[in-house]
């Protein structure tokens, strides 16, 4: 069977009792984890200009965060996206290849509120998208060849989307088809010095995706068969792979959400444990003059990713220092925590810390590669600091606070969200939401999610 039309018997045959009461809860942490870093964003300049770009774009039925502003669902959708990683605080999936699965939750709430949904539907339409988009990261990398993650989205997207439409199997397929054919994302967007685009890679997937389900739900079709086809993705994109959907989560697999990463800091995954390892030591100086030379340990992703290139020790953007492990562990050395503050212009160009980088160096640790490789952890690490008396600090931290072995409790993810929620919503609000979405299932309609942020 294609893979387009597998994906589309699979996305509308699972019903919400499908789902195990503990996957529930998982997603509905994860909601809440996703709405607190979106609505924590929604002021910042990056997002202002998205938001003054679609200002003329017409009203609709979804919302934007924070607003009574309504927009079509595949507006909604960018700029609520664009919110949700801004911050680069949101969860993350780690396999062949990676993502951030809980980008689906902005557009699915979108779609959700725009078709008059549930709670219920919302928090099924979520968790098909996230197995969906994981299954894919499990089958084939991507950024080898120069493509980027969030390809996947628009089949997780694409075909959710259209369940939460109820299309059927038949435009399901057609939707995946569009969606993928036409949009294919480049790795670019995380080479080099970063961009502002860096928050938008993946809202631009769900607007693209969703888009193409309106299509199709109006009989438009797509290329077929999208990944087998002699152009298709299989040769142009990702290598040949199967997928057998009778093992995801709702028919005799285990959901995939049981596996994410959720953030403890505001910074790219791979520096997670890093961080945890430079604050235990400097509880340990007195001083910070005191360090003559600081060595970081990590796998060999995250030392492609945000240990390598000279960008990475003198970051330009805000994006490019929230993906620079020296620039993070300075921070975290020099000022003794990591906030979302730590990514201001004015902190990262600073030129006492731009200088305390030259002492930083990363290598690779092969026992943290081949353990990522086993599946294991991406985001183990160690830091080992010289000092100028010869004393030698160090630490190791595999399993850093909100890894799926080591994960944050209720009331952590709690606090996370009123931290960063604290910036745009009264304390009331904030306890209004939480409330809201930890019985979300009683939701009759989504939309009233959407009410309590303003």
């Amino acid at each position: 069977m294609k893979i387009s039309r597998e994906i589309s018997e699979y996305v509308n045959s699972v019903e919400y009792d499908d789902i195990p009461d503990n996957d529930v809860k998982r997603m509905k942490r994860l909601m809440l984890d996703t709405l607190g870093c979106g609505i924590g964003a929604k002021n910042v300049p990056t997002i202002l200009k998205a938001k003054n770009a679609v200002a003329g774009t017409g009203s609709g039925r979804s919302t934007i965060l924070g607003t009574s502003d309504k927009k079509e669902p595949e507006i909604a959708a960018f700029i609520n996206g664009a919110m949700t990683r801004y911050f680069d605080f949101n969860d993350t999936y780690d396999s062949k290849e990676f993502s951030h699965p809980s980008d689906n939750i902005m557009p699915m709430l979108a779609v959700a509120e725009s078709e008059k949904k549930s709670g219920r539907d919302a928090i099924l339409a979520c968790i098909l998208a996230y197995e969906i988009q994981a299954r894919l990261a499990d089958s084939a990398n991507l950024w080898k060849k120069g493509w980027d993650h969030v390809i996947y989205g628009l089949v997780s997207v694409s075909a959710s989307a259209s369940r939460l439409m109820r299309l059927g199997n038949d435009k399901t397929e057609e939707a995946i088809n569009i969606a993928l054919n036409s949009h294919l994302v480049m790795r670019q967007v995380r080479a080099g010095t970063l961009s502002e685009w860096k928050a938008f890679a993946f809202s631009e997937v769900g607007r693209n995706a969703i888009f193409s389900a309106r299509l199709a739900r109006e009989g438009i079709t797509g290329p077929d068969p999208v990944f087998e086809g002699e152009m298709g993705f299989f040769r142009q994109v990702s290598g040949e792979f199967r997928l057998n959907t009778k093992r995801f989560g709702g028919n005799r697999g285990i959901f995939r959400i049981g596996k994410n990463l959720m953030k403890y800091y505001p910074a790219e995954t791979r520096a997670q444990a890093a961080i945890f390892a430079a604050l235990e030591l400097r509880r340990k100086i007195r001083s910070i003059d005191e360090i003559d030379e600081v060595e970081i340990g990590a796998g060999e992703a995250t030392v492609r990713v945000i240990g390598s290139g000279a960008e990475k020790w003198n970051p330009e953007t805000k994006e490019t220092a929230d993906h620079s492990i020296p620039y993070i562990v300075a921070a975290a050395l020099i000022d003794g925590s990591i906030g979302i503050e730590t990514f201001n212009r004015e902190r990262f160009r600073d030129k006492k810390i731009i200088e305390f980088m030259k002492k930083i160096r990363v290598r690779e640790v092969k026992k943290y590669t081949s353990l990522f490789n086993k599946g294991g952890t991406v985001n183990a690490a160690s830091l080992k600091i010289k000092m100028k008396n010869r004393k030698t600090l160090y630490s190791e931290v595999l399993y850093p606070r909100g890894h799926w072995r080591n994960p944050m409790s209720d009331r952590e993810v709690e606090d996370k969200f009123k931290m960063i929620a604290g910036k745009a919503l009264s304390k009331p609000k904030i306890d209004n939401v939480i409330s809201t979405v930890w019985n979300l299932e009683e939701l009759g309609d989504i939309g009233i999610l959407f009410k309590r942020f303003y």
